[in-house]
């Protein structure tokens, strides 16, 4: 890292994130290849937990003003310093186009935040990378533009299916002060931004992969006899893109033959709801709640589980999974998956060879899990599959290669 201020600005919607461990991976991975930078972040953390990546970090972390009134001072001062900047009024001409399609009070944060964005960052800034195409995207665009400097975005899930097809275009085309360049981690989701791009080349497929550093090699497991007791585990956010409502009432439907027990890790806004679900269908006593925990703790339920669940579903909002990286993970410990052909998930695990991809309804997941349980030769020949393609297919350094070859491009050249 050299002393002086990185010529390369990150922005992302939260800094540190448990539930985001795929950017802490991608931003280290960054910088152990040679990137300096500085995070700027639009919230404040909530988790009270960090995974061991987030300690790697070695650059500084910026808060930008979470909500506009709370820094009065510091936006309206930021506000005064934007408008002397060259681009400042084509940003708001632009800004002033969105809020037209789009008047919300946040699309109004977006550009306070931006302001700030624009007058805080250092002279020596050249490039701005913003992961997430939405909300981290806008304050990103409308920032460089008074700047007057390039910048470029990741795309993952929610922000790709949930925001309209006009605000991505525009994102994607150089006559709208788009990105000099997206990248995005499934072929779905590149598939669909190309096709609203001026230049298709200007969206990278860069699937996260897994940095196998940072994981144990896979455990020897001894041979589960087909009724003994069967141990599930899940890790995920409690929000109904993810299908545990679902799961719940198919766990209701086991047979009462099976010795099941089901440990979900993660937290989210329905957890009450869903404790109350568990509680109603009469199995909250085979259900461990584990909350948030870090790297360690869900390799740790991973080694000693039976099958991984992630019963991935859309949302009414349009919402979905990319490509879950706990999958990944869960396959780098040689657990057999349970999931759904939602989304990008199939780019991974092609059903029957690497996994079970089951439909998203209670009495389909039921099935499936009844069968896996009293196939436990079958599920290890799919766990072992599906290792072999991580290894093969989706490991992190072909992906941060072509990552940084972009930034560097930019002028976010390695220090």
């Amino acid at each position: 890292m050299t002393s002086g201020k990185p010529k390369l600005a990150v922005l992302v919607k939260g800094w540190p994130r448990l539930s985001e461990t795929f950017i802490a991976q991608e931003l280290v991975a960054l910088q152990d290849a040679g990137h300096s930078f500085d995070i700027w972040s639009l919230r404040h953390p909530t988790d009270i937990k960090r995974h061991p990546l987030h300690e790697r970090f070695k650059g500084q972390v910026h808060y930008l003003p979470e909500y506009l009134y709370e820094e009065p001072d510091r936006v309206w001062t930021a506000r005064h310093l934007a408008q002397t900047l060259p681009g400042y009024t084509e940003a708001y001409k632009v800004w002033r186009s969105d809020l037209r399609r789009d008047p919300t009070q946040n699309r109004i944060r977006r550009f306070g935040q931006a302001c700030v964005l624009a007058a805080e960052l250092p002279e020596e800034t050249q490039v701005m990378y913003a992961h997430f195409m939405h909300t981290p995207s806008s304050v990103a665009r409308y920032a460089a533009i008074m700047r007057g400097l390039p910048w470029s975005f990741s795309a993952h899930a929610k922000d790709i299916w949930t925001s309209p097809d006009w605000e991505k275009a525009e994102k994607l085309q150089a006559s709208t002060h788009g990105a000099a360049f997206g990248a995005t981690c499934t072929a779905i989701g590149a598939e669909h931004l190309r096709s609203l791009a001026d230049d298709p080349s200007r969206v990278d497929l860069i699937y996260h992969g897994l940095d196998l550093n940072r994981f144990p090699d896979p455990p020897t497991r001894a041979a589960r006899a087909p009724d003994g007791p069967f141990h599930m585990l899940s890790v995920g956010r409690l929000v109904e893109k993810k299908g545990f409502d679902r799961l719940i009432d198919a766990f209701a439907m086991l047979p009462n033959s099976l010795d099941w027990h089901w440990t979900h890790i993660g937290g989210g806004a329905l957890g009450d709801a869903l404790r109350e679900r568990a509680e109603a269908q009469g199995i909250a006593d085979r259900i461990t709640w584990k909350g948030a925990c870090d790297q360690p703790e869900v390799i740790e339920a991973m080694r000693g589980s039976d099958l991984f669940v992630l019963p991935s579903r859309i949302a009414a909002d349009g919402d979905r999974d990319g490509l879950p990286n706990v999958l990944m993970e869960a396959a780098s410990q040689l657990l057999p998956i349970l999931s759904t052909p939602v989304s990008a998930i199939p780019e991974f695990i092609e059903t029957g060879t690497h996994g079970v991809l089951s439909d998203d309804n209670p009495a389909a997941l039921a099935s499936a899990i009844t069968e896996l349980a009293a196939a436990p030769e079958r599920t290890a020949s799919m766990a072992n599959a599906a290792y072999s393609r991580l290894i093969a297919e989706f490991r992190m350094d072909p992906g941060i290669a072509l990552l940084s070859k972009r930034l560097s491009a930019l002028g976010a050249g390695k220090d």
